[in-house]
């Protein structure tokens, strides 16, 4: 069903009049628009325009409300601080109602925010110095929340980062094999199950108060930040339908994943997949330049761990998707989701080669 953007965005307060709406960006969950209006003096003001993609998100009213109260505190922070809440967070259009969604009739739910000028988003970081920013925004997004009522959020995706829950799931679907993937992967299913161990040494630590639960962003890429077009520095973390009670270094480790490999992430050439320690350094920079101070040193300590962990993660859950037929994960080839799941596999490899390495980078900048 084609979308009428014109009767869409007339039940946002946009200022001006509707010209037109087109796909924007490189995300893969929610629907994403470009939306322009006209302004009286003939400028046009552009707009995001958002679907949220219920497959994914089961509750985009709670969604809504985590990321409401999330923006809000961050504009106190930054205000409070002298910055610019028109750039340094995400700024929500409300409806006409007053409210910060709207549901049509088809039952879609849509968001508005405002555009960030003069920034923009990379797939992948330009420069050494990119990491750093970019980790170093994911830090003071942390920092300026960790004083946020943890409660007072609704947890958009039960489990997330769950990792024992994740690894139940998938030692289900190798028993289960619905379409006899299983035994042509054994040496894969081997290589999660021989560290099968290691998923539990977080919620651990959690569960006996050694690692306090905090606000935490849960997709830690490099395309989240918007990098100002002058001064290269981070100038807004954004996607936040992810935002929920988690653990800090879920985020750190989850940006080591996605940013320090030195090739794609469904890379079928192994040879190119290794942990690129000078972008770990970096990210480790950025990020504890920002987040040291309100961290907790067994946080701290794991954090190299975490590099391991949320890749471990990823990688059973890309099996799992390759096993169960590709359900879950979008494919564009045969064997995507086992490309996808032998890269990650390769890149724990080399951390696990090289970890000391890792421990003495965050001794240097903790």
């Amino acid at each position: 069903m084609k979308t009428d953007f014109a009767e869409l965005t007339s039940n946002f307060t946009f200022e001006g009049t509707f010209i037109d709406a087109v796909p924007y960006g490189f995300g893969h969950i929610n629907g994403t628009y470009l939306a322009r209006f006209k302004q009286t003096d003939g400028t046009l003001h552009p707009y995001i325009l958002q679907r949220i993609n219920q497959n994914v998100f089961k509750c985009p009213p709670q969604v809504m409300h985590n990321m409401q109260r999330v923006t809000e505190h961050l504009r106190t922070k930054i205000a409070d601080a002298g910055g610019d809440t028109s750039r340094g967070t995400i700024n929500l259009i409300p409806t006409i109602t007053g409210n910060v969604f709207y549901q049509a009739a088809d039952g879609e739910y849509w968001r508005a925010e405002t555009f960030i000028l003069d920034a923009k988003s990379y797939l992948r970081a330009t420069s050494l110095e990119h990491n750093y920013h970019a980790a170093y925004a994911f830090g003071t997004f942390q920092k300026m929340l960790s004083d946020f009522p943890i409660t007072d959020l609704h947890f958009t995706i039960p489990d997330f980062h769950h990792t024992p829950k994740r690894l139940d799931a998938f030692c289900a679907s190798v028993e289960s094999d619905p379409f006899n993937r299983a035994r042509e992967v054994q040496t894969e299913i081997d290589f999660v199950l021989t560290r099968a161990r290691h998923t539990r040494t977080l919620i651990e630590l959690q569960e006996k108060g050694a690692i306090p639960e905090r606000v935490t962003h849960n997709d830690t890429k490099i395309d989240n930040v918007m990098i100002d077009d002058l001064t290269g520095e981070g100038v807004c973390v954004i996607d936040l339908d992810t935002v929920m009670p988690g653990l800090a270094v879920y985020d750190f480790g989850d940006a080591v994943r996605s940013g320090a490999n030195a090739g794609a992430e469904d890379e079928p050439d192994l040879s190119k997949v290794w942990l690129d320690l000078e972008v770990f350094d970096r990210l480790t920079h950025g990020y504890l330049d920002a987040a040291r101070d309100f961290l907790t040193p067994t946080e701290i300590d794991h954090l190299p761990f975490s590099a391991i962990l949320m890749t471990l993660e990823c990688g059973l859950r890309f099996l799992a998707d390759h096993i169960n037929g590709d359900v879950y994960f979008k494919t564009r080839r045969p064997h995507h989701n086992l490309d996808r799941a032998r890269t990650q596999f390769k890149l724990i490899q080399d951390m696990e080669t090289h970890f000391a390495e890792m421990v003495q980078i965050v001794a240097a900048y903790r």
